[in-house]
């Protein structure tokens, strides 16, 4: 498949977990594509990997321009990276929300910002963020981390709005519980992994959590120059979690 041919991606946090997925679903369809993300040597062929903090304005500024001097344009930009959260509304302080806010938010925002006037010029533009399932469902112990997303889910839409009058399309996915490194610490950190693990999977309807894989291919889906009418829209990627209600037995 090679709907992505010409084209060139921009994917935050692309050097592991969903991130580097979807470089690679991308890749094989035939983009170039530039990992953006804090640890760009961790990030392999045949990806180009380009130091990113979503955090800092300066550096986002620098990271686009560098992908747009070396490519000469930019079609595609994946907002997908951010840092997890957890507890209660008590349990963490301004400085907490401030920091997760600034990355998993206004960086996706800054993102998006910088990338805009080349967008502008792409004959296939497309943005697509990395929402959660946390955005639609009240998951205990997740409160600043729900904020987050949930602001996601609403500015994929506004930003949608803004763009049509350029033809930019902007999408995002919902993912459940995926099987990534940072669930993965989580689960290490857990009294019992196992039985934390049986757990996020039995609250899936699938019974089993997501694969980083299935993300990525809804990440293209949307991305693609095939998908020209899907805009605005938020894709679920949870094993049925948000919609569906199995009546246990």
């Amino acid at each position: 498949m090679s709907d992505f041919e010409g084209l060139v991606a921009a994917v935050t946090g692309g050097a592991s977990g969903l991130g580097k997925a979807i470089a690679d679903e991308l890749a094989g369809r035939g983009a170039r594509v530039y990992a953006l993300d804090l640890d760009a040597s961790a990030v392999t062929a045949p990806h180009t990997g380009i130091r990113c903090d979503i955090g800092d304005d300066d550096s986002v500024r620098s990271a686009i321009a560098e992908v747009v001097a070396d490519a000469g344009r930019l079609d595609i930009v994946i907002a997908n990276a951010g840092i997890g959260a957890q507890g209660d509304v008590e349990a963490n302080d301004d400085a907490e929300w401030t920091r997760v806010l600034n990355v998993n938010v206004i960086g996706s925002a800054r993102t998006i910002r910088h990338a805009m006037p080349h967008l502008k010029q792409s004959p296939a533009p497309a943005v697509v963020l990395t929402s959660s399932i946390a955005a639609w469902a009240g998951l205990p112990q997740r409160v600043l981390y729900s904020a987050s997303k949930g602001a996601i889910s609403a500015m994929t839409l506004a930003i949608a709005a803004d763009c049509l009058p350029f033809g930019i399309r902007v999408n995002a996915v919902a993912p459940g519980t995926a099987n990534t490194p940072w669930v993965g610490r989580l689960l290490d950190s857990a009294a019992d992994p196992d039985a934390e693990r049986a757990a996020l999977e039995a609250r899936q309807p699938s019974g089993r959590l997501v694969q980083p894989e299935e993300v990525a291919g809804a990440v293209a889906y949307l991305a693609s120059p095939r998908s020209a009418s899907s805009n605005g829209v938020i894709l679920a990627v949870d094993g049925g979690m948000y919609s569906l209600r199995p009546r246990r037995e």
